[in-house]
């Protein structure tokens, strides 16, 4: 009995470190570990992760300017309002594909499911290394604020859609580990959790604009509207489309090995078709932006510094992606609709960043010196990024996301 122990535990160790190895020995997986992008990335973690380190030990302080006034800097303008729009790729490609019938995008949607988990999962990350008390961030949840905060709101719809994300994406998991029965249970379910995602996804990213309207007075006219929860909704499902664009054309460029055929053949066809809904959805947040202004007559207002920065985001991040769409569509160019995905994609950040950074508390004194973060805090996210980064590689090395495994059917 304790050689049959020992055999099964030495078969385990193998299966384990072969699924770890990618099927190389310690010294082939330490050489293909050096290269320019993992020397760039360790240079980036020695610099932000004693400076993570020094947030949690000696306060916030030590990293960002942060006050009441301005509460939130790069940490929050980048991390959780930037990257949760952008992580609803999930919401939208397994909405269209499971519920809707849209079959032709199955070779991207678990890569579109990951690209969201990972978004909302670091998402949080970026959340609790901004809080003053990361410990306490169960209170919106279960202790403080009532089911009537839109905080409340915020928190259960995050922390539920990230576990249903999890879910969702399960089956490839499964796939990797050989799991035949969980795996079939696992996509059982996903037609479930993706209705609930629907529901959750479209509550919160509305939500996070709804945020915004305690705050009436404190946010540039130009950017506030008692519509702000519709624009942050609308934005977020073409944002989807030029993110799962985005990461697709960069798998395919930098992963191309751990990609199948029918991955890399449908790509182009596929992209076309992103594109074609990115431009449609790109118009519609368009025209809303447009309406909100008009409906407040702040037409007067654009006529002035911050409406000229107004017009940039506007014409420059929305309306001229969304033209290139067209043209990109129009001649069937995939490198045009790539280039405006890339575009949207700076869009979505800028107007994040301006809601939260920038305009808020626009027509305090000394409003320009917060705008500019202290490098320490431009280090710390770009450490959290880098991480975000490398998990993200890590696991479209090893599991059946760009490519199809062969011991499973079609998923």
């Amino acid at each position: 009995m304790g050689n049959s122990t020992a055999v099964r535990t030495e078969d385990f160790r193998s299966w384990f470190m072969d699924k770890l190895l990618m099927g190389m020995t310690w010294p082939e997986y330490i050489k293909s570990l050096i290269t320019p992008f993992n020397i760039v990335a360790s240079f980036i973690l020695a610099v932000g992760l004693p400076l993570i380190a020094m947030r949690f030990i000696y306060g916030l302080a030590t990293v960002t300017d942060a006050s009441n006034e301005y509460p939130w800097g790069l940490l929050l303008g980048w991390g959780l309002f930037g990257g949760v729009p952008l992580s609803a790729t999930g919401f939208v490609m397994a909405t269209a594909y499971y519920i809707f019938g849209f079959k032709k995008y199955q070779p991207i949607v678990r890569l579109a499911v990951l690209t969201g988990l990972l978004g909302y999962l670091f998402a949080v990350i970026y959340l609790l290394t901004d809080l003053g008390r990361p410990w306490r961030i169960y209170y919106p949840m279960a202790i403080g604020f009532g089911t009537a905060s839109i905080l409340f709101l915020v928190a259960w719809h995050v922390s539920t859609y990230l576990t249903v994300q999890l879910i969702e994406f399960s089956p490839a998991i499964f796939e990797w580990l050989k799991a035949r029965r969980t795996r079939k249970w696992a996509t059982m379910v996903t037609i479930g959790m993706t209705i609930a995602g629907i529901i959750l996804s479209t509550l919160h990213q509305s939500a996070l604009g709804g945020m915004f309207l305690l705050a009436p007075g404190k946010i540039h006219p130009l950017w506030y509207s008692t519509y702000i929860p519709v624009f942050f909704l609308s934005s977020s499902v073409y944002a989807a489309l030029a993110m799962v664009i985005m990461v697709s054309t960069l798998a395919s460029r930098f992963l191309k090995n751990r990609c199948d055929a029918i991955f890399l053949g449908s790509l182009d066809r596929l992209t076309l078709g992103l594109g074609k809904g990115a431009g449609i959805g790109i118009y519609v947040y368009f025209a809303l932006k447009v309406i909100g202004v008009a409906h407040d007559n702040n037409w007067y207002l654009l006529n002035t510094p911050y409406g000229y920065w107004f017009l940039v985001e506007l014409l420059g991040f929305v309306l001229l992606p969304g033209l290139i769409f067209s043209l990109g569509v129009k001649k069937k160019s995939v490198g045009t609709v790539r280039f405006a995905a890339f575009a949207a994609v700076a869009g979505i950040i800028l107007n994040r960043v301006n809601i939260v950074i920038i305009t808020f508390n626009w027509n305090l004194p000394g409003h320009f010196h917060h705008i500019i973060p202290r490098w320490q805090e431009v280090a710390v996210v770009l450490c959290i990024a880098t991480l975000h980064v490398l998990v993200f590689r890590w696991i479209l090395n090893r599991m059946p996301v760009l490519r199809q495994d062969p011991d499973f059917e079609a998923h």
